[in-house]
């Protein structure tokens, strides 16, 4: 019956459900940060003020968003201002097209999956370098700049992070990857024993990967370009209402994305040991959504934990630590793959 649907319908319904799962968990991900903000933080309001749990927080916060004028600055570059948020968005639902949620559950199965990751995501930077060009107000333009520069810092960690894994797997497809951890390493007592990829050889690109993850997020202790103690709200500064709302949701919807690819590639994704092929097609989407929210924690962890670095802190941990470390990882891994 599926193979009867025609492309343009089929293309029409994997948007629609990308769209949303990534928003749904995106709404999820904005109340669970402000809820564990606050138990980090010991911040009483948040806690509990707005109903049982303060649930009616988000309704409140997207109430006031939504009733704001949306204003376009007279020295703004019109078309580059409004495209901006449209941009960052786009690159993060782009990332879903591969991610598989199940052995047969999967928008698109790219063999070059890890490849058109790394190129779709970095379509945000791409956002907010033309949200802050597009401004014309030069806090927006400074905040456009880092985030360029931050790219420089951040990228190449991620890449070699994922290189390593490709090595690992022998694939390139996100469900090559999924399936290569799902691989038999060794026996015990007649058991067969099979461990993701964190646990079997990928913990330092793990760590790196999450790092990284921070910096293209451009979250604390990374957000440079927002900045709002030196830039007052950084590439952002200039916007209202709704498009605000779309950098807001932008950011955690990225924090989805890059759990989501976390997850698959670290965590084993849809994978559990022990539950078969047929019911991993059912169950794989809860599997992948728990370790996705593991993921999310840690950034959130991160967030509220460790104050902002600079842009030359930012740069020295990335080429004095991260990248000798990825490259170490990938030389481990690419011996251990020949010897083994």
């Amino acid at each position: 019956m599926i193979e009867n649907i025609p492309f343009a319908a089929m293309l029409g319904i994997k948007v629609v459900v990308t769209l949303g799962l990534m928003l749904g968990v995106s709404l999820v991900l904005i109340y669970a940060e402000l809820k564990w903000s606050a138990h980090i933080q010991s911040r009483v309001g948040p806690w509990y003020v707005g109903g049982r749990w303060g649930w009616a927080h988000p309704l409140a916060e997207a109430l006031k968003f939504l009733q704001k004028e949306d204003l376009v600055p007279d020295a703004a570059d019109d078309k580059v201002f409004r495209l901006a948020p449209y941009v960052m968005l786009a690159g993060t639902v782009a990332t879903f097209v591969v991610i598989p949620i199940g052995p047969d559950v999967v928008a698109r199965n790219l063999d070059l999956g890890i490849f058109y990751l790394l190129a779709v995501s970095s379509l945000s930077t791409l956002g907010v370098l033309m949200a802050g060009w597009g401004s014309g107000n030069k806090y927006s333009l400074i905040g456009g700049v880092r985030a360029g520069a931050q790219l420089i810092a951040y990228e190449l960690p991620l890449v070699l992070a994922l290189v390593a894994v490709a090595i690992q797997a022998g694939t390139l497809s996100l469900t090559g990857i999924v399936e290569a951890q799902a691989q038999t390493l060794f026996k015990i007592g007649g058991v067969d024993i099979a461990l993701p990829y964190v646990l079997s050889g990928q913990i330092i690109g793990f760590v790196v990967f999450v790092i990284a993850s921070l910096a293209e997020l451009n979250r604390t202790p990374f957000d440079l370009p927002l900045a709002e103690s030196e830039l007052t709200m950084g590439y952002v500064t200039e916007y209202s209402g709704l498009r605000f709302t779309m950098f807001f949701l932008g950011e955690y919807a990225g924090m989805v994305s890059m759990a989501a690819i976390a997850s698959t590639v670290y965590l084993g994704g849809y994978w559990l040991p022990g539950v078969s092929d047929d019911l991993l097609n059912w169950l794989g989407p809860f599997i992948l959504v728990a370790k996705i929210f593991f993921v999310l924690f840690l950034f959130i962890w991160f967030r509220w934990t460790w104050p902002r670095v600079r842009e030359d802190q930012l740069q020295g941990l990335a080429w004095k630590w991260l990248i000798p470390l990825t490259l170490f990882n990938i030389m481990a891994t690419a011996t251990l793959k020949v010897v083994l």
